[in-house]
């Protein structure tokens, strides 16, 4: 009985506690006029609202947001799919150009390396990195008395580095090639350009697409626009500059980056990128 009665004492405490609670808070905002309160509560109610459309916006950058190409030593199929390809006469070829290309993807995906080969051959094989302007540099410095002609087998990549490097093979006086069983594309076709005299192999891949920009944030359509036409100015002028015909450019821009145009031998020699009888011989 004792310790029934103590309990009942203990829970009247409680609710009177309770309930002074609640009296204590009305008192507390019953200090408060009544358009402040509203005021707070429309701040609070716009605070929230602004914090949804900062969470939306997000969403919305990040859907315009370009897709990053993955780096062409992990990435997408070294040979890509053909579009439309043409022979000579205007007819549709008849060969996969890419069933000619002999030599293991695995290798092409690495940044391009140099190696003198016998007969003053130099093999530039790989893709193109940032960077290889310089390491090209570099071998031509040490070697250069050596090299004569440089074979090329590329899948293509910095821009930049493609057309300082045909510089540097045009500086040097050498000749370019891409012998049978060899792919060169995207930027490469830029350094072979770079060639004084330039030979392709009837049964290699020669292959152009539209170039694109690899980056972490997004760029406006009119700055995509202009930075677009300034790089087809730039490669238009550097073929000019190297002999060969820009309008060989058109099929790269009429292809997308995930594809490639093969060039048949007939339009190699239109354009005047191929201007040898025959390939080098690869050593």
């Amino acid at each position: 009985m004792s310790r029934a009665g103590d309990v009942l004492p203990a829970r009247g405490q409680a609710g009177r506690g309770r309930g002074g609670a609640r009296a204590a808070i009305a008192r507390y905002f019953a200090r408060f006029d009544e358009g402040e309160v509203i005021r707070w509560a429309f701040r609070g109610l716009l605070i929230g609202a602004v914090g949804v459309l900062a969470m939306d916006l997000h969403d919305l950058i990040e859907a315009r947001r370009p897709a990053v190409s993955p780096p062409a030593d992990i990435a997408t199929p070294v040979l890509p799919p053909a579009v439309a390809t043409r022979d000579g006469e205007g007819g549709a070829a008849t060969v996969d150009p890419r069933d000619q290309v002999t030599v293991d993807e695995d290798r092409l995906r690495r940044p391009i390396g140099f190696t003198l080969k016998p007969g003053g051959i130099l093999a530039a094989e790989g893709f193109v990195d940032i960077g290889a302007a310089a390491r090209f540099a570099t071998e031509i410095e040490m070697r250069g008395e050596y090299v004569r002609a440089v074979l090329f087998n590329s899948s293509g990549g910095s821009l930049d580095d493609a057309i300082a490097i045909a510089r540097q093979i045009r500086a040097r006086g050498l000749a370019t090639g891409v012998v049978d069983g060899a792919f060169c594309a995207s930027s490469c076709p830029l350094m072979l350009a770079g060639g004084v005299t330039r030979s392709v192999g009837a049964k290699s891949a020669i292959g152009l697409h539209q170039f694109y920009a690899v980056g972490d944030m997004p760029v406006e359509p009119a700055q995509a626009m202009s930075d677009a036409q300034a790089t087809t100015a730039r490669i238009s002028r550097h073929l000019s500059e190297m002999g060969v015909d820009p309008a060989l450019w058109l099929h790269a821009l009429d292809t997308p980056p995930r594809a490639l145009y093969y060039l048949s031998m007939d339009e190699m020699r239109g354009y005047r990128l191929a201007t040898g009888a025959g390939p080098i011989a690869a050593q």
